[in-house]
């Protein structure tokens, strides 16, 4: 499916799981038709990630991911020579050959640990680049990173340039701790995915938990709604933990929201204790009952 139109891309992402309206289908064709990097930004939890993993699916190709962190240098984000085989290489072939000939044997690109950036541009098919939580890094590995995602080259001082062989799909991914830079930015189609509406949110648990039936799913994607626009939580309920709560409720055989088993099954909304005592308040459980069965 390489060669996709975008309503056969938004289709396609669909069919894998990933509902997507209208804006957000068009900046990933367009992405992809410019062979551009495509640069998703939001909060933990919306489905930035999961871009990439769908793109996979869809154009039925590896995933490669560089977890970013703070410290990432570029030997483990681009490449590190084999030291072991090269020094086995010494021991097999000393007093057989010249130094210098030996020398030029030793750096070949087999003796290359392919780190992730390495990998995805030396693959001998187009793959998806996934550069998750770009955000975390230093801003000389981000320069770096900038530059290579240019030219989609690299210069190893033993072997020379290496070209892509194919340009992959890159997506980075940032959850806006800092801002980045106007290099990195330039470079890229940019992404904004705020939290899903209830609409869009009851699509996506229809899709992913189908089971739970239709009452279920509305009730908790309006329940959550709820949580994110009317309370101060220090972490917001995410796409996945509203498809683990469904869940959840699921199998203590639920079938719509009551104060008795929002108690119950607090722990799969809430990651903190603040957050878990504010859902847990009296007034605000027989709020969020009141607000998903009367939501006029």
């Amino acid at each position: 499916m390489m060669n996709t139109g975008l309503r056969d891309l938004k289709n396609a992402m669909e069919r894998q799981g990933y509902i997507c309206g209208d804006d957000l289908a068009v900046t990933v064709y367009l992405a992809l038709t410019l062979k551009k990097p495509l640069l998703v930004e939001g909060a933990p939890g919306v489905g930035k990630t999961e871009i990439a993993k769908v793109l996979g699916r869809v154009f039925e190709t590896e995933v490669i991911r560089l977890q970013c962190y703070e410290g990432l240098d570029e030997n483990k984000a681009l490449y590190e020579w084999n030291y072991q085989r090269q020094l086995l290489k010494i021991q097999i072939m000393k007093d057989k050959c010249r130094q210098e000939d030996m020398e030029k044997d030793l750096f070949d690109e087999e003796y290359l640990l392919k780190r992730p950036l390495l990998k995805a541009i030396r693959s001998d098919k187009r793959v998806v680049l996934l550069i998750d939580e770009v955000d975390k890094v230093d801003e000389p590995f981000e320069a770096f990173l900038f530059e290579l995602l240019s030219d989609f080259q690299v210069s190893i001082p033993e072997l020379g340039t290496l070209s892509a062989r194919h340009i992959p799909i890159v997506v980075l991914t940032s959850n806006g701790d800092r801002e980045l830079s106007d290099g990195l930015k330039r470079r890229c189609v940019y992404l904004y995915i705020d939290y899903p509406d209830i609409e869009k949110e009851v699509k996506i648990l229809q899709t992913k938990v189908p089971e739970a039936g239709e009452r279920l799913n509305r009730e908790v994607a309006a329940a959550v709604n709820y949580l994110r626009s009317n309370l101060d939580l220090r972490k917001q309920p995410s796409i996945s933990e509203s498809l683990d709560w469904a869940r959840a409720l699921l199998a203590l055989n639920a079938d719509g929201l009551t104060i008795e088993n929002i108690s119950a099954t607090t722990n799969l909304l809430m990651k903190n204790r603040e957050d878990s005592l504010q859902l847990l308040d009296p007034g605000v459980l027989r709020d969020i009952v009141k607000h998903v069965t009367n939501p006029s």
